[in-house]
């Protein structure tokens, strides 16, 4: 399967099993809980300077996603949308993408779809043998462990950017 990295102009990605290693916990009076970790922040702060949009599409309604990213300020959040695919062409029409301009990160059967469309497919480490089927690469990290930020930075390294937005950041936040 062949694709041109150097075409990627936005990244959609899954979230429980991407962002979380999956686990929901439930609370009294029905309050959920999941762990993000905080290197897909960063990740999130490297695509945002590197120009590159970002977009999440979640199979389960959640407010503890909502609230994580709320906190990131990404904007196009599809929750509770099993159908991926079509959250996915709504965005690629308000962005005016074609497929081989979308990244997408999954780890499951129904993030496949999607994958099969897209110009780069990734899975996590921890996906589905199915999933990772559809996959250009596969992370080295699982979902909840930095696997969103590992697969920007893949990313943006094979662009050969990676350093570039580095320090591009590194200006922005600590000054020239």
């Amino acid at each position: 399967m062949g694709y041109d990295i150097n075409n990627i102009k936005m990244i959609i990605s899954d979230v429980d099993g991407v962002w979380t290693d999956g686990s929901i916990y439930i609370g009294i009076k029905n309050s959920e809980f999941k762990k993000f970790n905080v290197n897909d922040g960063a990740g999130v702060a490297l695509l945002r300077q590197s120009g590159i949009k970002l977009a999440l599409i979640s199979g389960r309604e959640s407010s503890a996603t909502a609230l994580r990213a709320a906190e990131l300020k990404i904007e196009d959040v599809y929750n509770g949308t099993l159908n991926k695919i079509p959250p996915y062409e709504e965005l690629k029409s308000k962005y005016n993408l074609t497929d081989s301009e979308v990244a997408y990160l999954g780890d499951d059967l129904i993030d496949i779809p999607v994958m099969q469309k897209v110009g780069v497919p990734i899975a996590t480490q921890n996906a589905s043998a199915a999933c990772k089927n559809a996959a250009v690469h596969v992370t080295q990290s699982s979902g909840g462990q930095g696997a969103f930020r590992e697969a920007v930075e893949w990313i943006l390294s094979e662009q050969g950017r990676l350093e570039e937005v580095i320090q591009s950041l590194r200006n922005k936040v600590l000054g020239p």
